[in-house]
């Protein structure tokens, strides 16, 4: 059971609606009608009932509601507490370009928001490096996609990402690839082979007994993203990558793949919860409560997930 999920019943039955619901709290409304599903699923009870008008409570939902409403007032409590004990120090974490992109600014700005006197520093690197940099005392956390180099470390599985075909806007969106079979002999611009995207992606080709049409490595995602933008390739990236694309979304088309195999996998690795700061342990659990809100609207597409927490 998760404060989310409180918050949207909660709100549903004081609107009356869910459409409604969704308005007021600024998401999805698929989003706020799958987590009260999940809570109904946990109790095994209806808690809400279709009308003419919209939703009401169940006898089960009206006697869950005086408790639902009393745990989000006493958690809105505890929130303040720990915000007025104004917690502040400097925290180290490190993301790969392209889960900065859709996952640096806003944990800033939620930061910033919830816990003014903690400076985050904020270092992009490919995945093996920031892990060898966590090994080292140099982070206090990082978003990475693979344990081997921070197998000392504390580790929390966060989504998983599925990979997209991006290409140039020329195509029309209804002959988009969703499948590897079908990209063979399309042109590609990919990460080298020492970045763990590119074996994900070589291990999903090599399964299928082909060899994908590379014509330049990059690992740089800004140069990688401005040869497709131009023309000059394709790619395979998860999503994320499209994140800081906004200026040339208009230049790019882009189908998820549906290949078995075709995703990666996002893990949060700490120091150990005695070696990090009462600032660091705050910003892992900003981390999670940030990724929630992002995948919830609609901001981090192609990813599945279902061991965040984000107390």
């Amino acid at each position: 059971m998760e404060l989310r999920q409180l918050r949207y019943l909660v709100r549903t039955i004081e609107l009356g609606s869910i459409s409604q619901a969704a308005l007021d709290l600024g998401i999805a409304q698929s989003a706020v009608s799958l987590q009260i599903q999940r809570l109904e699923g946990e109790l095994a009870t209806r808690l809400l009932q279709r009308t003419a008008t919209g939703v009401m409570p169940t006898d089960a939902g009206i006697a869950f509601l005086a408790h639902a409403q009393l745990a989000l007032r006493h958690a809105k409590e505890a929130a303040t507490a720990a915000q007025q004990s104004r917690l502040s120090g400097i925290v180290s974490i490190g993301l790969a370009p392209s889960t900065s992109g859709v996952l640096g600014f806003p944990l800033i700005e939620a930061m910033r928001e919830h816990y003014p006197d903690i400076r985050i520093h904020l270092v992009e690197g490919m995945s093996g490096h920031l892990g060898q940099m966590l090994n080292g005392r140099e982070l206090d956390l990082a978003v990475l996609f693979d344990t081997g180099p921070a197998s000392r470390c504390s580790v929390q599985p966060l989504l998983e990402e599925r990979l997209f075909f991006i290409c140039g806007a020329n195509a029309r969106p209804s002959a988009l690839p969703t499948r590897l079979a079908d990209i063979v002999d399309v042109p590609l611009v990919l990460p080298t082979p020492r970045h763990g995207l590119r074996r994900v992606i070589d291990a999903a080709f090599t399964a299928l007994g082909v060899r994908p049409a590379v014509i330049a490595e990059v690992d740089s995602l800004y140069v990688l993203m401005d040869m497709v933008a131009r023309g000059m390739a394709a790619t395979l990236q998860p999503w994320a990558a499209l994140a800081r694309q906004s200026d040339a979304m208009s230049r790019l088309g882009w189908s998820e793949i549906t290949d078995d195999g075709t995703s990666r996998r996002n893990l949060l690795c700490s120091l150990s919860d005695d070696e990090l700061s009462p600032a660091a342990l705050a910003t892992r659990g900003m981390v999670t409560r940030v990724v929630n809100q992002l995948i919830d609207e609609g901001r981090w597409r192609g990813v599945t997930t279902s061991h965040l927490d984000s107390r």
